[in-house]
């Protein structure tokens, strides 16, 4: 082995043990888990099928995974509809000298805690919080209406967070536009809704795939928004992982559900991964 390449392997030596130690190990782990069993509180390893055959056969265990795609999905598609207006607004609208404190308004919601936000949402929309209260004041309500504890409540709480990580990653590509394009789309004839259509849109989607994708994978393995604010009217799928952990310590069960969730992840990025590139931001 030459010296450039022993230097080589040493500089990407401690990243690959990072990912081999806390990604490629537990994953394993996590899958020879999913096709063992649980028999009378011990597990049983071994190579069944029977824990996904479980999954298959008890309703509640798919509606957690419907639920999870259901939410996940308005999240990603409500946060992209109202990030990229608010990115267009802040690239193209405020003067440049404005456009660092735009951004900084726009990411205050990271520096404040998850859970701290979750449960200011929760107060918020609470039966004498303040968006029942100025309903009931202004004459649109007679009295209070359930907000909290809804899959309203998870939306709003996932689209007050996602809506920011959107903003920042569509952000990003609209600023890398040269004006031309525009005004070479003006001269051809094209007006303002075609320039975007056929311009605009085309190159900045790979920014809006990206924050859309991060927004399905934080979001669809999130615990504690729906917890917090959706309650446990409808269960997501970590919320059921949760309870076959702390509940039934069935580790096996719990392991082919997390298999699942990771195997619609990867579907997702496999559907995506046309824009997914780094190189092209």
């Amino acid at each position: 082995m030459s010296r450039d390449t022993a230097r080589g392997w040493g500089f990407v030596a401690p990243a690959l043990l990072w990912t081999l130690a806390f990604f490629v190990v537990p994953f394993v782990v996590m899958g020879a888990m999913s096709l063992a069993t649980l028999e009378r509180r011990e597990v049983v390893w071994g190579l069944s099928l029977a824990n996904y055959a479980e999954l298959a056969e008890k309703a509640y265990l798919w509606r957690a995974v419907l639920v999870s795609l259901e939410i996940t999905l308005t999240v990603t598609v409500v946060s992209v509809v109202l990030a990229y207006p608010l990115a267009w607004i802040i690239a193209f609208r405020v003067p440049k000298r404005w456009q660092r404190l735009a951004l900084l308004l726009a990411i205050l919601p990271f520096w404040t805690s998850y859970v701290v936000r979750s449960y200011a949402w929760l107060l918020v929309l609470a039966r004498e919080g303040v968006v029942n209260q100025t309903l009931m004041n202004i004459g649109l309500i007679a009295e209070p209406i359930t907000l909290a504890n809804t899959r309203f409540a998870t939306i709003t709480g996932f689209v007050h967070f996602f809506v920011m990580l959107l903003t920042l990653t569509i952000y990003a590509n609209l600023v890398q536009l040269s004006p031309n394009y525009r005004r070479a789309a003006m001269d051809l004839g094209a007006n303002a809704f075609q320039t975007f259509r056929h311009v605009i849109l085309p190159l900045t989607l790979p920014g809006i795939v990206t924050g859309a994708f991060l927004t399905f994978v934080l979001c669809i393995g999130d615990y504690v928004t729906p917890q917090i604010l959706g309650g446990n009217t409808e269960l997501t799928v970590p919320q059921v992982i949760m309870v076959q952990l702390g509940r039934r310590a069935d580790f096996p069960l719990a392991a082919a559900l997390a298999i699942v969730l990771m195997g619609i992840v990867t579907m997702a990025y496999l559907a995506c991964a046309r824009w997914l590139r780094l190189d092209r931001i």
